[in-house]
């Protein structure tokens, strides 16, 4: 049992003074470096663009009121990523919304008849393509005044921004 002990000792030394050595051979040649390698990732910011974390937006002009009552519904979750009609792509935690006729670039606020709450969303795309619908929003919007998450659709009163 103590031969094997000692054994298991002259390996483990022997390991050791090799590491030791072929690092101080490596040390003394004046070209080679000896570097070492971080394994944690590093999540590199972008030095120009602030965090936001949270904004408010002012808007110039008044909203003017365009249907007392309509529906909306929200976009399903395989539109996120795709080209909308205006050519932006759809992201569904930005706040946007789909409309038959208004313009590209209008800006909306669609408030909650149940609830009150209410939220300005800009048209990017077409549809909804459903019938009863008046406007299809992000998801974000949508459940940012929705009263309950499982609601597919909603009672809104919508206002257009007159510049």
């Amino acid at each position: 049992m103590k031969k094997r002990i000692s054994k298991i000792l002259l390996l483990i030394i022997a390991l050791i003074g090799t590491s030791f050595f072929a690092q101080s051979i490596l040390v003394g040649k004046k070209d080679t470096k000896v570097t070492s390698k971080d394994t944690i990732k590093k999540i590199k910011l972008p030095e120009k663009e602030p965090i936001i974390t949270d904004s408010v937006v002012a808007y110039k002009g008044k909203f003017k009121p365009y249907k007392k009552s309509s529906r909306a519904s929200y976009y399903a979750n395989k539109f996120h990523g795709r080209r909308t009609a205006s050519g932006r792509v759809y992201d569904m935690n930005k706040l946007t919304a789909a409309h038959k006729s208004l313009a590209f670039g209008t800006i909306v606020r669609v408030t909650n008849a149940t609830n009150g709450k209410s939220v300005v969303v800009e048209i990017t795309d077409r549809g909804p393509f459903v019938r009863g619908r008046e406007i299809d929003l992000s998801k974000k919007a949508f459940f940012s005044i929705a009263s309950s998450s499982g609601a597919g659709y909603i009672n809104v009163s919508m206002e257009v921004l007159q510049k």
